[in-house]
């Protein structure tokens, strides 16, 4: 990654793992344009070449929020030309984001609000603070969630809850997302990201080829029948066999010794 980015910060923990964090703190890390062309640009590039990395946490700076939603003070003037201009940037970042080969794990450590919401839900699960809080709050301000989140919230809570949450526009707390199936793990602040970081080292240590088809044959098996989804199981299980990292896993194993996977 060559490329320098102001509201969004990039640092890696190890060799494999990349963070990335909102870093508008001030702003409550709300989404405005820099950020969300920041984070479209990221995971663009991620997909066209990833580079060392085999595994991305997405967080927010500070203790106060993940992402409180779109920047509403940068949006109080925009006609409707720009907003449409605007909102083009979070269609490309969401679908960058949901199309990234790499496992992403967001680390909410705060409120998780409308297009913040929308960004953990794009991630492939979510670790969360006791203490954050999560709502798609776009209906009681006139629009609906336009960043993906009537699919994947549908998809991570079903048809019903999705319809209560996005039509209500009703905030709720990490307990009640755990017991939904939209958060899979709830800790005090301070362990929300260093068990993210940890999660994802486990990750980054695993074969990434597999790893990622595995990540594919998940995704795109869901969208599609049982019969159609075992097909898609096994051609992406194929392209593991003539893999260095699978003649690797299994001498490594052997030798009873830790693998040494290159992505090969």
């Amino acid at each position: 990654m060559d490329q320098t980015f102001t509201a969004l910060a990039v640092t890696r923990p190890s060799e494999h793992v990349m963070l990335a964090t909102l870093n508008r703190p001030d702003a409550a890390n709300a989404m405005n344009t820099a950020l969300g062309t920041e984070i479209m640009t990221l995971f663009e590039q991620l997909n066209l070449d990833a580079g060392e990395t085999r595994c991305v946490v997405l967080t927010g700076a500070g203790e106060r929020a993940f992402c409180a939603g779109a920047d509403l003070k940068e949006r109080r003037h925009m006609s409707d030309e720009a907003w449409t201009r605007q909102h083009l940037v979070y269609e490309r970042m969401v679908r960058a984001m949901l199309g990234c080969p790499l496992p992403l794990i967001a680390a909410v450590n705060g409120a998780a609000y409308a297009g913040g919401c929308e960004l953990a839900l794009a991630c492939d699960f979510i670790y969360a603070a006791e203490s954050a809080r999560f709502a798609l709050t776009e209906v009681t301000l006139g629009i609906m969630p336009g960043a993906g989140g009537t699919q994947t919230l549908a998809r991570a809570v079903g048809e019903r809850r999705a319809k209560e949450i996005v039509l209500t526009g009703k905030p709720f707390g990490a307990a009640e997302a755990a017991a939904w199936g939209m958060v899979s793990r709830v800790l005090p602040a301070a362990e929300v990201l260093p068990a993210a970081l940890a999660t994802a080292e486990t990750i980054a240590k695993n074969a990434p080829i597999s790893v990622r088809q595995a990540k594919l044959a998940i995704s795109r098996g869901m969208n599609v029948s049982l019969w159609d989804g075992l097909a898609l199981e096994i051609e992406a299980y194929h392209r593991m066999v003539p893999t260095e990292d699978r003649r690797e896993g299994i001498a490594a194993f052997n030798e009873k010794r830790a693998p040494k996977f290159r992505g090969k």
